[in-house]
């Protein structure tokens, strides 16, 4: 009965984890975000925030003739209804006081993902400490986040990412450390790995087959979990050693690459390694696959520290914590996912369904990221 009750939960696991692939969002690397910089000096703290404009025209609308196209014109007649508009979504607070935000002047600047306006603002608030409350977006969009460094006096740098649950944090200026920046980045690290469904579903697809062996060109199950786990570790460490050496090379400047191809590439790695499970060609030698896809992976998490902003003070402590926390996040994901799997390694829900129609699943979807990235299209909204 226990048995019975325990095969149960790990089939509705695995019947939930496919019906959540309809559900992944088209544009799986760049969700919505701002970058937002407060720098304090002895005037008092000075911001820039970069707001997609995309997602300004959906809020309060900025294609003035509807023909899908924003023109600067366009843009520059809405300034000042999108410094009232973000402005009243962002609180500085030190001590009891509010902070007065003043707006500046406003900008285009391009990201990864399209144009965006660039707002400057300043306020002659001066403190130690203050508390940053953040509510852009995510009355339209839950999955909106706001991504703030924070440099203080000293030039030292600290960051945070601001979500509908973690809207308001404070930060002591003086306090900031190397240490802090440290534990920073981890937590970035592990947030990006948990939101890039692409990384996931290309990690998935190389581990899906892990607990099973091919025989006579046919799925079967893996005879021992010691097995499964070689094959599991020698994926992982490929992936990891892999995606550690491009993001380091490309986050210090040494190599890039254009972001449309390094997106592409990471949509088209994600195809190969599902369609592989339905045509086995690498079978035993997946972990070469991880290798030579994840150095493509390295460039496009290298992509979200060029966002955040590598802190100059503490460039080697930043660039390890993020690697680690993305390795933290990857090998969460692992420890769920392998026992659950070998234990249901038998059956033909997980050889034929979770197998094979998901494979199929997570190919349809990678084949419209795919087409999305490299032809800059937009298939889905």
């Amino acid at each position: 009965m226990i048995f019975a009750t325990q095969r149960l939960l790990v089939h509705s696991f695995f019947l939930a984890l496919l019906s959540c692939l309809f559900c992944l969002p088209a544009h799986a690397h760049k969700p919505s975000d701002s970058y937002l910089i407060l720098r304090a000096d002895q005037s008092g703290i000075h911001g820039q925030w970069d707001i997609a404009l995309r997602d300004l025209d959906f809020a309060i609308g900025l294609d003035a003739d509807g023909n899908g196209e924003l023109t600067w014109d366009e843009v520059r007649s809405k300034h000042a209804e999108i410094a009232a508009y973000a402005l009243a979504r962002l609180k500085i607070t030190a001590g009891d006081q509010q902070c007065p935000l003043k707006a500046g002047q406003q900008l285009i600047d391009q990201h990864s993902d399209g144009a965006y306006t660039v707002l400057m603002f300043d306020s002659t608030c001066d403190a130690e400490k203050i508390e940053v409350q953040y509510q852009l977006f995510f009355d339209l969009d839950t999955q909106h986040k706001g991504l703030l460094r924070l440099v203080n006096k000293d030039g030292v740098t600290a960051t945070a990412i601001f979500s509908p649950e973690l809207a308001s944090q404070q930060f002591v200026l003086a306090e900031v450390s190397q240490w802090r920046q440290f534990s920073d980045y981890i937590i970035h690290g592990i947030w990006h790995i948990w939101i890039g469904y692409d990384h996931i579903l290309f990690l998935l697809s190389l581990l899906l087959p892990a607990v099973l062996v091919l025989q006579a060109g046919r799925w079967q199950a893996a005879p021992g979990f010691k097995a499964a786990f070689v094959d599991v570790l020698k994926i992982v460490t490929a992936f990891t050693l892999a995606h550690s050496i491009t993001l380091s090379l490309a986050a210090l400047g040494v190599l890039a690459l254009p972001s449309r191809l390094v997106e592409s590439a990471i949509a088209a790695s994600v195809v190969l390694a599902a369609l592989n499970n339905l045509f086995p060609l690498f079978q035993g030698r997946r972990w070469l696959v991880a290798f030579a896809f994840g150095l493509i992976h390295g460039f496009g998490f290298a992509s979200v520290l060029a966002d955040l902003g590598l802190p100059q003070s503490a460039l080697l402590l930043a660039l390890v914590g993020f690697n680690l926390g993305v390795e933290t996040g990857q090998l969460a994901i692992v420890a769920v996912f392998l026992p659950l799997a070998f234990l249901l390694r038998r059956q033909l829900l997980y050889q034929r369904l979770v197998l094979q129609a998901g494979s199929v699943l997570i190919i349809l979807i990678a084949l419209i990221w795919l087409m999305e990235r490299a032809f800059n299209l937009k298939l889905i909204s």
